[in-house]
């Protein structure tokens, strides 16, 4: 059956949306895709985090893609496919989703958690280090819609089960576990741009990285700083999204680096309020105490074209006929409009 004709087979509903309809096509893809193939393994990533950090980079080096990469305006949809060796082996399908902006985020943070639940979701946040006074908000942000995406969509019982398996992945019997505040799904934070922060002020940098830390051991996350210029650290994020997106490898972390003057590298339950020098604590005092020390602005505006419908980058054949044929149904309405109202200006 042809996209279009899976389409018309749904309920029509006048109070849609271009993103309720959008939501409705992925769903009938991943659908026919599941048919088709024998019912794959699916899992789902959520790549998210500052403006400019380098998710869509990170995103086609985990796909192994060499588009040009241009700025994410709102939610963007990819997946990437592999077969496990072997005989009627499994195919594997990992979802990508990428949030361009954290400005009136909250409605699209849903939609990756609506879509696909949390048995097999996972979150990359990536946060730009060259810019510590913002990294708090942007962070902030981040959690408060991933924690709102879950209350509205996720039931109490699935929420207690993920959490339950997310405690096997930070370690049954870490010293801390009864004093963090885990989030139900696998987190990685990246803290993109390390080349600029190495600049940083020692100060600053001692801070920063205190803040990730914890935060990162709070939540139940691990934490990799990143830079394109590092051969050894992108090998390691792409791992790392690998065995998020598709099991393997089992261990990314192949290191535990935890001194500030280098690039931090911390597995899931790799660190401890003890190791980072603070007592235990939660993400509300982690942020008012960053903040205290490195004054925090707004998350930045981003410039919306007039248009980004008719930006070639964002071709989607099926939604862009449905928007042609709106756009033809209101032109119609409107002359249809203006006819009649001519009609009883001359009685």
């Amino acid at each position: 059956m042809s996209e279009l004709n899976s389409i018309n087979s749904m309920e029509p509903d006048t109070n849609e949306t271009i993103q309720d309809i959008a939501m409705k096509l992925v769903t009938e893809q991943m659908k026919q895709e599941s048919s088709l193939t024998g019912g794959p393994s699916e899992r789902t990533i959520f790549v998210l985090g500052s403006k400019g950090a380098g998710k869509s980079t990170l995103i086609n080096r985990f796909l192994d893609r060499d588009d040009i990469t241009r700025p994410t305006l709102a939610l963007e949809y990819s997946f990437g496919r592999r077969t496990a060796s072997g005989q009627g082996a499994q195919k594997n399908i990992c979802n990508v989703w990428e949030l361009g902006s954290l400005v009136n985020s909250n409605q699209l943070i849903e939609v990756p958690v609506r879509s696909h639940g949390l048995a097999t979701f996972a979150a990359v946040i990536v946060l730009d280090l060259s810019q510590p006074d913002r990294l708090w908000t942007d962070l902030q942000c981040i959690l408060n819609g991933l924690k709102q995406a879950i209350s509205k969509n996720c039931s109490a019982k699935e929420v207690i089960e993920m959490k339950e398996r997310m405690k096997q992945k930070v370690g049954i019997d870490h010293e801390d576990l009864n004093t963090l505040e885990i989030l139900p799904f696998p987190v990685i934070i990246v803290g993109g741009k390390y080349d600029a922060f190495q600049n940083v002020d020692s100060e600053i940098k001692k801070h920063v990285c205190r803040c990730l830390r914890s935060i990162s051991h709070a939540i139940g996350a691990a934490l990799i700083f990143y830079t394109s210029k590092n051969a050894s650290l992108s090998k390691m994020i792409r791992d790392a999204m690998n065995h998020l997106g598709f099991g393997s490898p089992s261990n990314p972390f192949k290191a535990l680096a935890l001194d500030h003057n280098g690039p931090l590298v911390v597995p899931f339950g790799g660190d401890s309020w003890e190791k980072i020098g603070v007592t235990p604590t939660n993400s509300e005092r982690i942020g008012m105490n960053y903040s205290a020390q490195i004054p925090q602005v707004g998350t930045e505006k981003v410039a919306i074209p007039d248009d980004p419908a008719k930006d070639g980058g964002f071709k989607e054949r099926v939604i862009d006929e449905l928007r042609a044929q709106k756009d033809d149904e209101l032109m119609r309405l409107l002359k249809d409009t203006e006819i009649r109202m001519k009609f009883e200006a001359v009685q």
